[in-house]
């Protein structure tokens, strides 16, 4: 028994990390699946198998390697000088990300609150350097309350969505995009999403003695990431194309199913902005420490405070103009994840000298 909630809560942080500002928003989804129409069905499908796939690797991997910060695996993929020169753009890539997922929590707050932007991104800040002294602990935490209800919401969206006069459309969309965009769209968005959840389950990976609960929590969590970004695009493939309008386009699907439904919705949006905003800037902290031998505390709020300059550019414009860039980046970091021969490396502790 306590080994399957040990899988859960692997799973559920798994799945919580993934789903940031652009995925629980829709934002994401918007962009690399439900705008290419019924070529999304399957496309969605092959992200879900290279989540199941790579994200179990990268555990075990660290677990094998003892990798305790990202930069110890970008080392065991690329060798220690180039996983060095890696791990630095990786850090510019989540500082760029963490600034949008800001940028969310600010949406969140303009569009369904009624309050200032301003008011979302200072809650999200004060809030993430008040858990953190808690570590790891805290973020499993967390996930293993936000997540089930994300997924049983991801449910209600569905049953909703069958009766909508849309609701065939996931299937018959047509699209203009090129072929070749239209399958380097889930090729990119897994890659990226790896690339960035590597911040948070590599030290899970290192931190968890049992490989089995490491294997199984990777499954698990991949399945349900490929099943929230379905349970997703049909939702909006229902709404389209009016649904492109909004920044915030899950948010207002919820609106429609009355105001308890949106107001739970929208606050699971913004916990989940949250919990992955705190995984990041954990793991960025404990990447950061190896290097730079000052208070933690003072880390963290350097972090914070670039992530804060850049999210006044706003979300929508932040998520279009990034996160295709960053995707291309991690495509090269996702095909070493994929070449690495992990087997190899089963039950040797392997940690790089810093």
């Amino acid at each position: 028994m306590k080994q399957a909630f040990r899988v859960l809560q692997i799973a559920f942080t798994y799945i919580g990390t993934v789903v940031g500002a652009g995925f629980a928003t829709g934002q994401e989804i918007l962009q690399f699946f439900t705008q290419y129409g019924k070529w999304a069905t399957v496309t969605i499908g092959l992200s879900t198998m290279l989540f199941v796939w790579l994200g179990t690797k990268m555990m075990l991997i660290a677990h094998d390697t003892g990798s305790r910060s990202y930069e110890d695996l970008n080392k065991h993929l690329f060798g220690p000088k180039a996983g060095k020169w890696i791990t630095w753009v990786t850090l510019l890539i989540l500082i760029g990300v963490n600034s949008v997922m800001l940028a969310g929590a600010g949406s969140v707050f303009v569009e369904h609150l009624g309050l200032h932007y301003q008011t979302g991104l200072i809650v999200t800040l004060v809030g993430t350097y008040l858990l953190l002294g808690r570590g790891i602990q805290a973020i499993l935490q967390m996930n293993s309350i936000v997540v089930p209800m994300m997924l049983l919401l991801s449910l209600l969206m569905i049953t909703s969505t069958i009766h909508h006069p849309g609701a065939s459309r996931f299937i018959t969309l047509t699209t203009d995009s090129n072929p070749i965009q239209v399958w380097l769209s889930p090729l990119l968005y897994s890659s990226f999403n790896l690339a960035l959840a590597q911040a948070v389950l590599v030290p899970v990976g290192n931190q968890i003695r049992s490989r089995n609960v490491l294997k199984w929590g990777g499954v698990l969590g991949g399945i349900g990431v490929g099943f929230m970004l379905m349970a997703a695009h049909f939702a909006m493939s229902a709404q389209m194309p009016g649904i492109i309008q909004f920044e915030i386009p899950m948010g207002s699907i919820a609106f429609q199913l009355g105001w308890a439904v949106q107001s739970v919705y929208v606050s699971l949006i913004f916990m989940e902005i949250f919990s992955t905003f705190v995984a990041d800037i954990y793991g960025m902290t404990l990447q950061l420490r190896q290097h730079i031998h000052v208070h933690p505390r003072f880390i963290t709020l350097t972090i914070m405070l670039l992530c804060y300059s850049l999210s006044q550019f706003g979300f929508s414009s932040l998520l279009s103009i990034l996160y295709p860039i960053f995707g291309s980046l991690a495509l090269f970091w996702a095909a070493k994840l994929v070449l690495n021969r992990w087997g190899a490396f089963r039950g040797r502790k392997n940690i790089y000298k810093r």
